[in-house]
């Protein structure tokens, strides 16, 4: 039969006094117990205390109805967040998105209407804002620099305003194909060919950067709609000039950004390979 724990080690009368087991367990009980069983139920505690301080916590989320800002919605519900939706269409939005969830609230916002309307839709019941708005392709040449640029700015200057610390963009591998020596890349020509929307998300990064926000910016290489085929690949910026990936999966590291704190004043590139090996997310972003 195994030694008590007391007589085995010395020091568990510190380990009990810091120690986040429950209280309810006696000296006696304590000291009887495997060391094994201890950290089992100190894991328990912590994963408890981390699951009721995701609850707790609103995200704002710009460009919600869009394909990946849908998705982003939906996991971020499904984890335990409360999710602020801000849309351009109220009535769209309730109806590409379930709209009995009492964790998800609908708010009018545009990005390209300037940060005071903005930190109006983010309030002050915001804990973190989510970008994941493009602009749609068409005849107007500066429209990404009015969403894609601009339009990321104000959102910024919006959480400064309301004091919004965490901030997570949705961006694109090859923004800076330029020094990366991809200028004849034919992704980087054809991204470039709408108003140079390329440019317009790098000068979108750099302010960011620059803001003293807590940022992760996440550049995804070529979004399928289709479910996930293979796992994510993470590398830092200015690494990856090809491959694809699911919005499922751009979606899912958008939340657990929210979650891990190695996430933290991070650009991470990602794309989906089938023969790349299945890794934590703790792990990925503590690699960049």
């Amino acid at each position: 039969m195994a030694a008590p724990l007391f007589l085995r080690y010395p020091n568990f009368h510190t380990l009990l006094l810091n120690s986040t087991a429950p209280k309810s367990l006696s000296l006696v009980n304590f000291a009887n117990m495997e060391a094994s069983e201890i950290t089992e139920q100190v894991e328990d505690k912590t994963r408890e205390q981390e699951d009721l301080n995701v609850k707790k916590k609103k995200i704002f989320v710009a460009g919600a109805t869009g394909s990946t800002g849908k998705r982003i919605v939906e996991q971020l519900l499904k984890k335990g967040f409360s999710v602020k939706a801000g849309v351009r269409d109220l009535d769209k939005a309730r109806a590409s998105l379930s709209s009995n969830n009492p964790s998800l609230q609908f708010v009018k916002a545009d990005v390209t209407e300037g940060s005071d309307k903005l930190a109006e839709a983010i309030g002050d019941d915001s804990d973190a804002v989510v970008c994941a708005t493009g602009f749609r392709p068409g005849w107007d040449l500066l429209a990404p620099w009015k969403v894609d640029n601009f339009g990321t700015v104000n959102l910024v200057e919006a959480c400064r305003k309301r004091n919004v610390n965490r901030f997570i963009l949705i961006s694109s591998i090859l923004v800076n194909g330029a020094a990366m020596g991809q200028l004849l890349n034919p992704a980087y020509i054809f991204l470039n060919v709408f108003g140079l929307t390329l440019v317009a998300k790098l000068q979108a990064e750099q302010y960011i950067r620059k803001s003293g926000i807590n940022y992760t910016i996440i550049r995804p290489g070529g979004l399928k709609n289709d479910p996930p085929s293979g796992n994510v690949v993470m590398e830092p910026e200015d690494t990856l000039s090809e491959g694809s990936i699911s919005r499922d999966q751009v979606a899912e590291v958008a939340v657990e950004a929210l979650v891990y704190p190695e996430a933290s004043y991070k650009v991470v590139e990602i794309v989906a390979r089938p023969d790349a090996p299945k890794r934590s997310y703790h792990d990925l972003f503590g690699s960049i």
